[in-house]
């Protein structure tokens, strides 16, 4: 039963049909969480005895450097999944991962080199994990770029697929660059198997806003994996019904 769900899940048809429930609940508790935490992190949250109010574009910056590692794994994942399975809908995934991951890449190479001025002095420093992650952003275009050069839509796919998994091996690097070399990163304040570092009355937001962001992601992703799955299948009865187009005409 299991393995035939596995297998149904893999219809971009069964997807699509499925996941237009999907998109309210996503969408209206990601907009919950994300109004309750920007205001509770940037009005509520107490001034930090260093940074004073700079600090408060951590609600931003580290939710999308989150954002920016796990979109990776989901694309990658997905790329294996189709090389694996040939499941169509595991490669549409993988593209519609890439644009999504870079955006949120970016959004964290931004707001860390506007936190970094008042911090380090400086926007910009050759930093380990600035570094790494200048290097994830890279590896994003590039699994675009691959999706879209070659003439047949499956070539792109496995080029693309094979680019996203050797670029895995640049995530625990960019986790544990604040360990393995001198940085002027600040060490993590998350931690998974210690405590946090960060006071509750800053962390409950931030909390907040990485599980906002989490849902926001869900919903882009589900979102832009609908619409390339009627480009993609535009030519099936299935799309050419459901979007009212002609039959084609027959010779």
């Amino acid at each position: 039963m299991s393995w035939q769900w596995f297998h149904r899940l893999g219809s971009p048809r069964w997807f699509y049909q499925k996941s237009s429930a999907w998109l309210p609940w996503l969408g209206g508790a990601a907009l919950l969480l994300l109004t309750v935490g920007i205001v509770w992190g940037l009005a509520f949250a107490p001034e930090d005895f260093k940074q004073g109010n700079s600090y408060r574009i951590i609600y931003i910056h580290v939710p999308a450097a989150f954002l920016a590692l796990a979109g990776y794994y989901i694309m990658a994942i997905s790329g294996a999944i189709g090389l694996i399975w040939k499941m169509k809908l595991s490669f549409v995934v993988m593209r519609a991962a890439a644009p999504i991951g870079a955006a949120f890449t970016f959004i964290a190479l931004f707001t860390g080199a506007v936190w970094g001025k008042p911090t380090w002095g400086t926007y910009w420093v050759w930093d380990a994990r600035i570094t790494s992650m200048l290097i994830l952003f890279f590896l994003y275009l590039g699994v675009m770029a691959l999706s879209g050069a070659f003439s047949r839509e499956q070539s792109g796919d496995k080029a693309s697929a094979l680019l996203a998994l050797v670029g895995t091996v640049n995530i625990p690097i960019i986790y544990k660059s604040v360990d393995w070399w001198f940085t002027l990163h600040q060490p993590a304040t998350l931690k998974l198997t210690e405590a946090s570092t960060i006071d509750p009355s800053m962390f409950y937001p931030l909390i907040t806003m990485i599980a906002g962001f989490y849902l926001f992601y869900a919903w882009v992703l589900t979102f832009h994996t609908r619409t390339m799955i009627l480009q993609r299948e535009g030519r099936t009865q299935w799309v050419r019904e459901l979007l009212g187009a002609p039959a084609p005409a027959k010779a």
